[in-house]
């Protein structure tokens, strides 16, 4: 099987690259198992703190690939993971997704799995599956109204039309617009940043953002509590407090 998927790993950051320009990074049923292996791999890996996500050439990806399903009939399926090997459960870890060119149907659907998306100035983003009589069921009407407010969900999903990076943006849908060309550096700068940071901290704060909006407010401080209480009472908070005072650089331990 040939490698369509490739995976770097620098100052404890993952690159996991989709490697199929040719076909506008589209998705076969191999790709996505490979997805999912580098995904496994980002979590299981102690010297990972963040990963990118990120399309080689100047398609992020076109999701499915339409002309291997009809040769073989296998949807790009992976169990445990769903569509496209990222779309039903991507990583523990903060993932961002570096996004040049366009992001539609199932590559926007991809890019709604990651925590956090860095798009190129001249990239798009849409769900243009009820043009073509679907429904943009890999998340995208589902987690869309999670990330814009659902009038603009509404009208994205139900007309297919597409909005610009500065749209994006300003819908919160996008954290940071740069430059064409850029996406996969800044965004590498980002999870630099969190990298940097106490590992379990990182890791127990993602889990309550992605928790939390399912809470009711008499019910959400008890429920923090107990991951709040190991992360406070951890060898890392200790050595964090220690740095501040010594004024020097901490050494996690992820303990």
């Amino acid at each position: 099987m040939s490698r369509t998927v490739t995976f770097e790993v620098d100052r404890g950051v993952a690159v996991v690259t989709l490697d199929r320009p040719d076909v506008r990074n589209a998705i076969d049923l191999p790709t996505a198992r490979q997805i999912a292996a580098a995904l496994d791999e980002v979590d299981a890996r102690e010297d990972v703190m963040a990963a990118v996500f990120t399309g080689a050439g100047p398609v992020f990806s076109a999701g499915m690939d339409l002309k291997a399903f009809s040769a073989t009939g296998e949807r790009p399926l992976v169990e445990g993971r769903g569509a496209f090997g990222i779309c039903e459960r991507a990583t523990e870890k903060p993932l961002i997704a570096a996004v040049e060119g366009k992001a539609l149907g199932g590559g926007m659907e991809i890019a709604l799995a990651c925590d956090m998306v860095v798009a190129s100035e001249a990239s798009w983003f849409g769900l243009p599956e009820v043009k073509r009589g679907l429904v943009a069921a890999a998340g995208g009407v589902l987690r869309l109204p999670r990330r814009v407010p659902r009038a603009v969900a509404l009208e994205m999903v139900l007309t297919g039309e597409p909005v610009d990076a500065a749209r994006a943006h300003a819908l919160g849908l996008v954290n940071r617009v740069v430059a064409p060309g850029t996406a996969r550096e800044r965004a590498v700068e980002l999870a630099l940043s969190i990298a940097g940071n106490a590992p379990m901290a990182v890791r127990v704060a993602k889990q309550l953002v992605v928790s939390a909006p399912d809470w009711s407010e008499a019910e959400m401080f008890d429920r923090q509590r107990a991951d709040v209480d190991r992360v406070r009472s951890s060898a890392d908070a200790a050595e964090g407090a220690r740095a501040f005072v010594e004024k020097r650089p901490p050494v996690w331990t992820n303990t």
